[in-house]
């Protein structure tokens, strides 16, 4: 444990070390609150010409809050690839990958730091975002669990694409190609059950079933659905064992 603790570190604090932390957590900021003011805005407007007495009165969570977090969803979709772009990418890049594979830790401990690194980068993220949340409560009176089931829906969502981001900046040296490569893997996870619509009844029940966002929505509703949370578990699982896969097959060409 110690040595993917120590692993995780250096992995966040290199995050650090270069602009890249600071513009994601800079970008995800910005971008969450331009959607946090366009439907506060939206929110109160409704309120008050539907004469409901004042925002105070309205369903904060079901007009602003479960939008505000679908949209979220699609923001860690675009800066995600950014974040585990370099974790592989860069060491082959720079030739530390044969020092790092032949340093007296395991391959697991090797990923899971780096699991674990890219991890505490995105709960930054998520850490800025709760500012905003946090108008609501001094100015409204929201529900605190569905924001609480969001936040971790959205934390179960951004683990499973940084595992398989992992594995796309494995296979190259180019960061910029694995940003790419990922983000085209999980936009079609991302979009699967679109095409199950053209399909019988069972084509469309099991390509919304591997839609990593069809399981996304009960958590935006406040809802946690043990289904879901083994679905993005094993994704992760999965995730990290191809990676395992792919650093094992890098350490034997080595």
């Amino acid at each position: 444990m110690t040595n993917i603790l120590a692993i995780a570190n250096k992995e966040l604090r290199s995050y650090f070390a270069s602009p890249i932390a600071y513009v994601l957590i800079g970008l995800f900021a910005a971008l969450f609150g331009v959607f946090f003011y366009l439907y506060l805005a939206f929110f109160v407007r409704e309120s008050m010409q539907m004469g409901m007495g004042g925002p105070q009165s309205a369903n904060v969570n079901m007009q602003m809050i479960r939008p505000i977090f679908g949209n979220a969803s699609v923001i860690v979709l675009f800066v995600l690839p950014m974040v585990t772009m370099r974790s592989y990418s860069e060491e082959k890049r720079s030739g530390t990958i044969e020092l790092l594979l032949t340093s007296p830790v395991s391959d697991w401990q090797i990923i899971l730091g780096k699991f674990f690194g890219a991890i505490a980068l995105y709960l930054l993220m998520l850490l800025v975002t709760i500012l905003y949340m946090g108008i609501l409560f001094v100015y409204g009176n929201p529900e605190w669990r569905p924001v609480v089931v969001g936040y971790l829906g959205l934390l179960l969502l951004g683990a499973s694409f940084i595992s398989f981001g992992l594995l796309i900046s494995s296979f190259t040296k180019n960061q910029i190609v694995a940003a790419m490569i990922t983000f085209a893997f999980l936009l079609i996870l991302w979009v699967i059950s679109w095409t199950g619509e053209m399909g019988g009844p069972t084509t469309q029940k099991v390509m919304s079933y591997l839609s990593i966002t069809e399981h996304f929505d009960d958590f935006s509703k406040g809802i946690i659905d043990t289904k879901h949370v083994m679905y993005y578990l094993s994704f992760v699982t999965l995730g990290l064992f191809l990676t395992s896969k792919s650093v094992d097959s890098e350490r034997w060409r080595g």
